[in-house]
């Protein structure tokens, strides 16, 4: 098994998370419900998020966390995307890149939680 270290690897780490995701039971729906026919743009999407975050390439622009701000989830829902995230690393790749995006991925889920938590709790709704 090789580490992440391209573009088509990050389309390959995307593309079958997200195809897991879709699937699932739990976050599936959730996904799906919000997404719908635009996953070939959400997927572009990651791919310039992820190529920027792990390969230090210019390739995503924006705030990753309002749309997520107001979704109907909970600390479950990240631990199950955390879960699937994580399987899916180990599956496909190993070498210190492949550790940094379960590292970031879990950092980012963390975050994410506290956010929309902290937002709910004070009744507010997140600068968008």
């Amino acid at each position: 098994m090789t580490d992440i270290q391209n573009l088509e690897d990050i389309k390959q780490m995307v593309n079958s998370f997200y195809g897991k995701v879709q699937q699932d039971d739990f976050i599936g729906p959730i996904f799906n419900e919000k997404i719908q026919n635009r996953w070939p743009d959400h997927l572009e999407k990651m791919y310039g998020f992820w190529q920027t975050v792990l390969l230090d390439v210019r390739a995503y622009s924006g705030s990753p966390f309002p749309p997520h701000a107001t979704l109907p989830i909970q600390k479950e829902h990240f631990e199950r995307w955390m879960e699937i995230f994580t399987q899916n690393i180990d599956e496909q790749f190993a070498g210190p890149i492949a550790d940094e995006a379960k590292w970031r991925a879990g950092k980012m889920a963390e975050m994410f939680n506290y956010k929309i938590e902290y937002f709910r709790n004070a009744n507010q709704k997140p600068l968008t």
